[in-house]
This record gives C-alpha cells, structure tokens and sequence, in this order.
C-alpha cells in the first residue's frame, strides 16, 4: 500500500463529521478517531512501516540512533508498539499522570539517562500532550530525538513543538486526508 492508499484508509477509517470538543479545548466540526484506524491491523502495520522508515530517516540526517520508542497512554500505545516491532527496537509507555499504586511510575518500561528516544504521536493539534510526555522522558536524563505523529491537523502543533525544543515531524496532515474542514 503506497503513502496515499493509507492516507485514503486512514480518512475512511478515522473521519467525522459533527460538532467535537477536543483535548485542546477547541471545538471542531471534524473528528480523526484514532482508534479507528489504529485498531484495524490492515491500516497500523502500514502505518508502522512508514513510523519506521521516517526514523530511520531522522537518524541518517541527524547521525544519532534512537535507542528506543516511546508513545503516550492510550492511543500512542498500539503505534509505538507495531514500530517497535517493525524495527526490533524497545519501547516505552507514558501515563498522562503518576498511578498512585505498585511502582508509582508515569514511564512503563525501562529508559537510561543518555538514551536516544522518538516520540510516537497519534493526532497532534497543539501537541500538548506529547510536549507533557517529551518532558517526562528529557526528566530521565534521556534525550528525545524527535516526536513524529499519524496526523498533525495544522492548528498548532509543530510551532509549539519547535518552542519547546522539539524535532517535529508527521506522516499526513488534515489536508492529506482531505479534510477542508
């Protein structure tokens, strides 16, 4: 499947049309459920190839080897998880907050001060959450190489990304999967 069949997939799998309140806050007459896509093995292991080769991409501009993935609870799960498959590489998991039994930990896995991590997005708007779970990582002592997300929707999420620091890079925009709002 070539980069525009899988967007084509990705907009008939994921798109909505009404009136949605997102974690931004903002309201928008469009919806892209990522579990709508990210759940249907036809539409993630395609989207794990390209997660893999944008990487490996990053790592021949940069010279640096990510020494593990990284995805954000609950929708970057499935992502990161099929990418690490895809390049035989660890992963880690990032809770929105600190449980509050067992181990206590916001990062699931393990992560050394000094490793290189990518960053698994699925919809990034402003990227607020993944600028929370890119801090919690840096928190390590790990360095985060970049953060690549499924679909940026163009409202804000590569500027603030680039504020905070952050390499920022995406599969497909909105307008990729055809969405004129």
């Amino acid at each position: 499947m070539n980069r525009d069949e899988i967007a084509t997939r990705i907009a008939e799998a994921s798109l909505l049309r009404g009136t949605f309140t997102l974690r931004s806050g903002r309201t928008s007459s469009y919806y892209l459920d990522k579990y709508l896509f990210s759940t249907r093995p036809e539409i993630l292991g395609p989207v794990a190839d390209l997660f893999a080769s944008t990487i490996e991409r990053i790592e021949q501009e940069t010279g640096e080897r990510a020494d593990r993935l990284a995805g954000a609870e609950l929708g970057g799960i499935p992502l990161v998880t099929a990418t690490a498959l895809r390049l035989g590489r660890p992963c880690v998991f990032i809770r929105n907050q600190k449980k509050d039994y067992g181990t206590a930990k916001q990062l699931e896995g393990k992560l050394e001060a000094g490793e290189s991590v990518v960053f698994l997005e699925d919809v990034a708007t402003t990227a607020g959450q993944a600028i929370e779970a890119c801090r919690t990582i840096a928190e390590t002592g790990a360095t985060v190489l970049a953060a690549i997300a499924v679909i940026d929707r163009q409202e804000g999420a590569a500027e603030n990304m680039e504020a905070a620091g952050i390499r920022f890079e995406r599969l497909f925009t909105k307008v990729d999967l055809g969405v004129d709002e």
